[in-house]
This record gives structure tokens, C-alpha cells and sequence, in this order.
């Protein structure tokens, strides 16, 4: 729809920009009007021209509107200048009824653009420390990071989806430290908890697991002589649980980068090197810095502290050089919101390596608070701080909790309330959406249980779609042909929410005509237009729920 506007306007410029003796005008850009009164496209061309031309844009616009008549005299059914400038179109219905069937017949290859003709790009999200639980922030992350990749992928992106594993440094040495506490208390050696130690039921099942496992072998061992043990064996069953958790929330990566492997391959180290071969790295008060404020950052940054331990900013530069080493074309973190300060950081690492930073994205994940019923959740026994992700997944599951973690801009503070989640009404998005889908195949059953000529299954044959006449099945229709718009514009600018909102909204027109106009009905040519109708609303919903990693059922 939106493409066949704008060859429209562009053919009427080519003509006009001949008797106006001007070469190379821009193309024309179009929009979907606020206010469906406007219009179903509405483009602001005459007045970009204004200056190009200088005339007045409500003369371009007549000039636009009298050669796109000239030229398609039967198109639209009406095309109108308003205000300044803005010309806005007008479908015939017959327009609408051609594109459903269009859709009908070539199915979910209507739905989407080839805008990545093989571009490679790389989603690094979640990158959790392997030191707890997954909290729901990180529920969030993964849920965006998911959907993105899929509609990557889904416009022609070759996409790899990575999970920085954050095993080296002091906090996978901190967790093991903790462990092992936890063990020489479950066997009566009453040593003391580390004051900054990880809590938490998880500590002292790992601990439990240990003592199952190898009895009292490290019983009275210091933890420096078993801490390489402890802190192996607790950051992996640790990691071996977050890939568990990910996975039943539908959330499979590609690569788990090890943050120790950089190190262990020397890859840290020649990164710096190659930093201080350009002046870049200096030495000052017994530590190691990068020269970050040559670049985008505020000040210098320390990467290799007094003691002789690498920073983790240290991991870091060796880690995003290696990304774009790597060979793609774009490289997106996700991080939470509250490491927007380390964006100029990470640029000026990129410049540093004369690589591009434009190839460098980042989506900030803003928090999530839950409540239940209104209210603020409590802490969770489970991890000593916060709800884990694994705790909502059982409780209200995987496609509800992805979902509502979809319905807001990523970086927008997202209040998610377990009772709502529960409810089967439409308060509930996700509810409302998968029932739209769940609601047309049972319009499908009910079709075949009634002997409807015509139908086989959810197939639908010689079904006249010019009784689709109604305003609100013309509504149903537009809403359909705006997906690939909205689907575009979600992969370009990085926010798979745009289709969460849209689906909704279809949702919403499709429950409206369904409350309205009786699908399955004595009348066999209406039931067979309807049911088409349904058939590609079906068609989209399923489309747009695959976007976002959630199940479409075909009974509730």
C-alpha cells in the first residue's frame, strides 16, 4: 500500500519535473494520517518543494494531485490538499479487496522486506554475571534481544545472537567464595560468611550438590587451596541453569563468549599492545590507562589496576574488537539503563582501533517493577534480593511474560503486574491477542462442522471478497496492509515493541467487526468473504506473534 502510494507520487514528479524544468527531485515520503478522516496515505511533498520550485506548496500539491488524476483517473476515490500543503489519498474499497486477496495468495511472503540483503549483524544480550539467578531486567533484555533478532532475521539478516559469559575477575571468585562457605557450614565447620558474599537458596543448593558429590573432601580446606574448584564448579552449574532458564523462555544463542578465554588466549593482552603502539596506554601510579579522553570519553580509564588484575574494561575493548574482527557489518549490545555512561567509553575503544564506530548500536533496557495486584512484589527467597525471571515463567508463563515485557520502548520504565497477566479479559495484551487468533480458528471449525461450501479446513475457495463492502471489514483490511510498514520501520529503528502495539490494534479492529458482523451465517457468499477476511487477519497475527517469540493457539 504504502509503496504503490509512493510510485504514484513519484511518477506525477517525473512528468511534472520536466514541465518544471528541474532535475533530480526528491522522492516522495508518505504517512498514515492521524486521523482516519485524513486519509488512508498522506504525503507532505509540495511543501518539501517549496524552496526547490518557489512557489507555493498549495500550487505544487494542485500541480501533484491534477497528474496523478491525469495519469490514474480510477485509483483513488478521492484525493484531497489540506492545510499548507499535505495532499492526502483515499483507497476505493475494491483497492482494499484486491490486497487481501493478494495477501491470501502469496500468504507471510507479503508480510516482509528484504532490507538486509545478507548483512551481517551481531546481537550480543543478557550477558549476565553467572553469579545468580536471572532477575526479570534480564527477562526483559532477553525477551527484546529475541524479538530483534527475529525480525533481523526475518528481513534478510544474517544474524548471530552472542551471551557474554563474565567468568573472570572477582565476582566468579566471590561466588565460589560464598559456596564454599555454605559447604564447610553444612558439615558443621562453622566458618564465616564472606561480609560481601552472594545469599540466596541457590548458594546452598550448589553447596548441597558439592557435599552429594565429593562428601566432606574439602572439609576444613582453606579456600585459597580449594578455590579454583569451588569457583569452577559453582560459576558453571550456575551458567548451566541460566541456559535452562533461557531456553524455556524460548531464548537460544548462538555463542557463549567466555570473557576468561579472551584472557587465556592472550587476546586481552595483544589488544593493549597494540593500544600502546599508539600511545594510547600509559603507565601511572602503579596502574595501566587508556587514553579514552582523546576520544569521546569524559576522562581516562584504568585497565590494569595496582595489583596487577585486569579491569573489566580491559576484557572489554579486547572483546568489542574481536566483534567487529569478526567480519559484521553491526554490532548491538543490550545493556541495562543504567550503563548509558559506558556507551562514549566503548566509541572510543572502536576509534582508538581506527574501526568504524557507527557499526558499534546499543538498546538500553530500562527496569521493570513487578506488582501484584497494584502492589510491589516482595524480595524472593530464591535469590535473597530480587523475583528471578524463573519464578514469573512458572508462575504466569513464558509467552505472557515475553510478551508484556514487549508492550513498551525498551528504554521506558515498564510497571508488570502478575495479576493482570493472569487475567483473561482484555486488560490482559497478550491475552486480547492470542484469543483474536484462537477466536478465528474456531470460526474455521465451526465452518467445516457446518457443511459451508467452500471451506476445507481453513481453506477457502471461490469466495467473492467485493461483499467485504462494510467500513469496518475495510478497516480490518487497512490494518492488515499496514504491517509490512510497521514491520520495516520496527527493524530499522531497533524496536521490536512497534509490533506489539500493532498487534493489539488489529486485535482490537478485528474483536470490533466480530462483535458486529456475523461471520458464519446462512448466507454462504458473506461466510466465505468473512472467513477470508479472518483468514488474513489470522495469517498476520501468527506473522507478528512469531516476531516476538510467542505461541499462537488455536483453542483457549
Amino acid at each position: 500500500m504504502k509503496q504503490d502510494v509512493t510510485e504514484i507520487i513519484d511518477q506525477a514528479l517525473a512528468v511534472l519535473g520536466k514541465k518544471w524544468d528541474v532535475d533530480n527531485l526528491p522522492q516522495a515520503e508518505v504517512e498514515f494520517p492521524r486521523d482516519e478522516a485524513m486519509g488512508d496515505f498522506a504525503t507532505t511533498i509540495a511543501m518539501r518543494l517549496t524552496k526547490i520550485l518557489k512557489k507555493p506548496p498549495q500550487k505544487i500539491a494542485g500541480d501533484i494531485v491534477d497528474e496523478i488524476n491525469n495519469q490514474h483517473p480510477d485509483f483513488f476515490s478521492k484525493i484531497e490538499i489540506a492545510g499548507p500543503g499535505f495532499i492526502n489519498f483515499t483507497f476505493r474499497k475494491e483497492y482494499f479487496q484486491n490486497c487481501l486477496k493478494t495477501i491470501l495468495a502469496e500468504e507471510h511472503s507479503t508480510l516482509n522486506t528484504d532490507i538486509g540483503k545478507g548483512r551481517k549483524i551481531q546481537v550480543e544480550f543478557v550477558s549476565a554475571n553467572p553469579t545468580g539467578p536471572l532477575h526479570i531486567g534480564h527477562g526483559r533484555g532477553a525477551a527484546v534481544g529475541n524479538a530483534l533478532c527475529n525480525i533481523l532475521k526475518a528481513a534478510g539478516f544474517d544474524v548471530q545472537k552472542e551471551f557474554y559469559i563474565n567468568d573472570a575477575g572477582l565476582q566468579v571468585k566471590l561466588l565460589g567464595q560464598s559456596v564454599h562457605a555454605r559447604y564447610q557450614q553444612l558439615l558443621d565447620n562453622d566458618v564465616p560468611f564472606p561480609e560481601d558474599g552472594y545469599k540466596g537458596d541457590y548458594i546452598e543448593l550448589i553447596a548441597k550438590e558439592i557435599n552429594r558429590q565429593d562428601g566432606s573432601k574439602y572439609l576444613n580446606q582453606p579456600f585459597n587451596e580449594c578455590a579454583a574448584f569451588f569457583t569452577s564448579y559453582s560459576y558453571k552449574m550456575m551458567l548451566t541453569n541460566l541456559a535452562k532458564d533461557l531456553k524455556d523462555f524460548g531464548v537460544i544463542f548462538d555463542k557463549w563468549q567466555s570473557e576468561k578465554e579472551l584472557h587465556t588466549k592472550g587476546k586481552v593482552q595483544e589488544s593493549l599492545d597494540t593500544l600502546r603502539s599508539k600511545q594510547l596506554i600509559y603507565d601511572e601510579d602503579g596502574a595501566m590507562w587508556f587514553k579514552a579522553s582523546d576520544f569521546e570519553d569524559n576522562k581516562d580509564r584504568v585497565v590494569k589496576k595496582q595489583d596487577g588484575e585486569f579491569t573489566y574494561f580491559a576484557s572489554d575493548i579486547c572483546y568489542h574488537k574481536d566483534k567487529l574482527d569478526r567480519g559484521f557489518d553491526t554490532i548491538i549490545d543490550i545493556w541495562g539503563a543504567d550503563h548509558h555512561g559506558y556507551i562514549p567509553r566503548i566509541r572510543s575503544v572502536l576509534e582508538a582501533f581506527d574501526l568504524p564506530k557507527d557499526k558499534f548500536e546499543v538498546i538500553l533496557i530500562q527496569m521493570v517493577s513487578l506488582l501484584r495486584n497494584g502492589e510491589p512484589v516482595q524480595m524472593s527467597k530464591r535469590s535473597g534480593a530480587f523475583v528471578t525471571l524463573r519464578e514469573v515463567i512458572d508462575e504466569v508463563g513464558a509467552d505472557l511474560t515475553k510478551f508484556i515485557f514487549l508492550t513498551r520502548k525498551a528504554d521506558s520504565h515498564l510497571d508488570f503486574d502478575l495479576d493482570i497477566a493472569k487475567e483473561q479479559s482484555s486488560d490482559n495484551p497478550v491475552f486480547y491477542v492470542q484469543y483474536a487468533f484462537a477466536r478465528i480458528s474456531s470460526l474455521f471449525r465451526q465452518a467445516v462442522e457446518k457443511n459451508v461450501s467452500g471451506v476445507t479446513g481453513e481453506n477457502i475457495q471461490d469466495a467473492d471478497l467485493s461483499v467485504l463492502d462494510e467500513d469496518e471489514a475495510v478497516s480490518v483490511i487497512k490494518k492488515l496492509l499496514q504491517y509490512p510498514v510497521v514491520f520495516e520501520g520496527a527493524v530499522q529503528a531497533f524496536e521490536p515493541h512497534r509490533i506489539t502495539y500493532y498487534l493489539q490494534e488489529l486485535a482490537g479492529v478485528f474483536h470490533a467487526y466480530y462483535h458486529k458482523h456475523r461471520v458464519v451465517s446462512d448466507d454462504n457468499a458473506t461466510t466465505l468473504a468473512r472467513l477470508s477476511l479472518c483468514k488474513g487477519v489470522k495469517l498476520v497475527l501468527e506473522e507478528g506473534l512469531k516476531m516476538l517469540g510467542v505461541s499462537a493457539p488455536e483453542r483457549m
